[in-house]
């Protein structure tokens, strides 16, 4: 969920899943003969927020709990034959909250359950990439940012 105000702004987040919730992306993928760069990206969330208020107050409350048996993503892949860089991401979140404002007063309550077993999987063979090759893969129980700045 996305939030963005521009007014004195009150956020009350709750989200809850389940224990019978099963949450997942799969991505299978061969790529071969590429003039150019190839990138594979797979993303899977339980719970997500973003709150962007700029008013004189912004006060957010945010309750995320994940009881999912598994964010999970996966990717299996066979890369050959690219011009390019070749990248492949793969994460799985179960809670992620963030704020930022620039209001003089930002009181920030925020507080993550997560009981889920997340797993990120990258099966891949890559070979004959002229340029770089990166593989990443990561699995987050909860995660949060909050920024307050001053334009003063």
């Amino acid at each position: 969920m996305d939030i963005t105000t521009m007014n004195n702004t009150a956020v009350k987040n709750s989200q809850i899943v389940g224990a019978g919730a099963a949450i997942g992306s799969n991505i299978n993928m061969d790529v071969t003969n590429v003039w150019g760069s190839v990138g594979i990206q797979n993303q899977v969330m339980c719970n997500g927020v973003s709150v962007s208020t700029d008013p004189t107050y912004a006060s957010t409350k945010n309750y995320q709990e994940c009881n999912a048996s598994d964010p999970a993503s996966q990717i299996n892949s066979n890369i050959s034959s690219i011009a390019g860089n070749a990248a492949i991401q793969g994460s799985a979140l179960g809670n992620s909250f963030e704020a930022d404002s620039n209001a003089p007063n930002m009181p920030v309550w925020n507080k993550q359950i997560n009981n889920s077993i997340g797993a990120s999987t990258v099966n891949t063979n890559i070979y004959n990439v002229a340029g770089s090759t990166s593989v990443s893969s990561s699995a987050i129980g909860n995660t949060g940012q909050v920024i307050h700045y001053n334009t003063n």
